[in-house]
């Protein structure tokens, strides 16, 4: 896969990319990262990559064209060979990003992250020049940096080959629709609080049981929401109504 960030700020980007799981997905060459500055396709004599709104709104939006062209430049066109790209713009009006879409966004051969700042984007980069518009949240942050760097992590740990043990996706809190149940390593007693003894028993079927059933509670007490599109056994809504 390859991932590029459209940003104004590139440095930050290589910074974060240079640590970690990230560099480690691009040492075994299950991802590439790129990044493409629009401010290096203004030409007017101070490199204006923004301007005001029309209407009177206060602020500045990124324009449309210094943009696009920052997309050819990196091969994205409407007659770019036949791959599949997602252009995902960061905004808080976005559709909402989860484990679900992660999932969808791993199966791309190339993602590029567009990072807005200011006010955001002109209107028409939305319509024209993205295939998705993404929010990690409902709050708003100074810049699309952080969210497209969230989103590319939570993409990368998918792909093959990129954590040590596979298995460990499968016990990620929203790998099924709940949070994950609560984990321990040594020592058994800190502070006064031990370990449950269920996973001292060696016993897995016993642990797994214990597993599920807090991975329900905790999500009912925490994220309820969650509830209503987990993939529920009957023994689950026996746990959750006692």
């Amino acid at each position: 896969m390859r991932i590029d960030f459209l940003t104004l700020f590139p440095d930050l980007i290589r910074q974060a990319l240079s640590h970690s799981m990230m560099a480690r997905a691009e040492s075994v060459e299950a991802v590439t990262f790129g990044t493409v500055n629009p401010r290096d396709f203004c030409y007017d004599r101070h490199n204006k990559v923004d301007d005001t709104p029309f209407g009177g709104e206060p602020g500045m939006l990124i324009r449309a064209e210094p943009v696009a062209l920052a997309l050819e430049s990196i091969g994205v066109t409407e007659s770019s060979p036949a791959c599949r790209t997602a252009v995902i713009l960061t905004a808080p009006t976005g559709q909402s990003f989860t484990q679900s879409l992660a999932r969808d966004f791993a199966t791309f051969d190339r993602l590029v992250f567009l990072c807005g700042h200011y006010e955001g984007f002109d209107h028409r980069v939305e319509t024209q020049l993205s295939t998705h518009v993404v929010s990690i949240g409902d709050y708003v942050l100074t810049n699309g940096e952080l969210p497209a760097l969230i989103m590319s992590d939570a993409v990368v740990r998918l792909l093959p080959h990129v954590l040590g043990s596979e298995g460990s996706l499968h016990a990620d809190s929203h790998s099924d629709g709940l949070l994950s149940a609560p984990n321990y390593t040594r020592p058994e007693v800190w502070r006064g609080e031990s370990v449950p003894e269920v996973l001292r028993s060696g016993n897995h079927q016993a642990i797994a049981k214990w597993r599920r059933r807090q991975a329900l509670l905790q999500t009912q007490s925490r994220r309820p929401d969650l509830l209503a599109k987990a993939r529920l056994e009957k023994s689950d809504l026996d746990v959750l109504s006692s």
